[in-house]
């Protein structure tokens, strides 16, 4: 058995917005095309009656368009469950830049937020990290990371 990691999924309350911050904020380039999906497929899929998703999946930068997506959809009938950085489940997604605090700043202008404190540190076997969580502007966690 061949295995492939293909993407991560963002459910969000206004996909258009979400999928701008993450094209304006980290480089994350559209791959198209946008999906508008609907029908018994998918309602059997979901278990959802009628249910109807819209979205499109984003290129992540340093891949190319064969590389994995960030898949960012949203459901006519959404719940609203916001996460904290330790509830089970999806956590976060991590980009790796070489500007942690600049990379940070550019995040609350587009309107994000942050969750705690940007920090430096040794890890043990790994090397020096300088980090920081954030939450776009749904509240879905990324972590900002620079090594050495």
């Amino acid at each position: 058995m061949k295995i492939k990691y293909v993407h991560t999924n963002l459910i969000a309350a206004d996909w258009k917005k979400l999928a701008k911050f993450y094209i304006d904020v980290f480089g994350c380039k559209v791959k198209p095309p946008e999906r508008d999906l609907y029908g018994e497929w998918l309602d059997k899929l979901t278990s959802l009656p009628e249910v109807h998703i819209k979205g499109i999946h984003l290129m992540l930068p340093g891949y190319d368009d064969n590389g994995p997506t960030l898949e960012i959809f949203e459901f006519n009938k959404n719940i609203n469950n916001k996460k904290n950085i330790n509830n089970e489940g999806y956590g976060h997604i991590a980009f790796a830049v070489d500007d942690v605090d600049a990379c940070f700043k550019l995040v609350k202008s587009h309107g994000g937020s942050s969750i705690g404190e940007t920090v430096k540190c040794e890890v043990e076997g790994v090397g020096m990290l300088h980090v920081v969580y954030a939450k776009d502007p749904e509240g879905n966690i990324i972590e900002i990371q620079k090594w050495g």
